[in-house]
């Protein structure tokens, strides 16, 4: 009998609060900042990011101006037609269950919803680079 092997890990960044987490002029360009946080992302598919070994599936939520932001390979992008934070739940909520979940974002509310469903989650910083 051959083992199932779960999914490999899931990484959800919630692009909203990492993007907002350093003053660096991102709210003259929304969806640019969601681009180039995008862009840095495939990085971490393969090797994880720091105490969560690769390879990691990464979604990408991005809501408001930053819609319309294209998934690229390692990442895909799901826009949120609301709330930024609804959609993050509703992500984390319908995973696989065999999945490891981390969700990337410093909002303190949006961490109780996720660590409900199994999710572990970890700042900004992480993939801020």
């Amino acid at each position: 009998m051959t083992a199932v092997r779960p999914p490999q890990s899931l990484l959800v960044v919630d692009a909203a609060n990492v993007v907002g987490s350093v003053p660096d002029g991102w709210w003259k360009d929304r969806r640019g900042a969601a681009e180039r946080l995008r862009d840095r992302l495939p990085a971490y598919a393969a090797d994880g990011i720091a105490g969560w070994p690769g390879p990691v599936e990464i979604v990408l939520v991005v809501e408001g101006a930053a819609r319309g932001v294209e998934s690229v390979p390692g990442v895909r992008v799901v826009a949120a037609p609301g709330s930024g934070d609804d959609r993050i739940v509703e992500v984390v909520a319908g995973r696989d269950p065999a999945q490891d979940c981390v969700v990337v974002t410093a909002d303190r509310e949006l961490r109780r919803r996720v660590e409900a469903h199994g999710a572990r989650c970890v700042g900004p910083r992480t993939v801020r680079g």
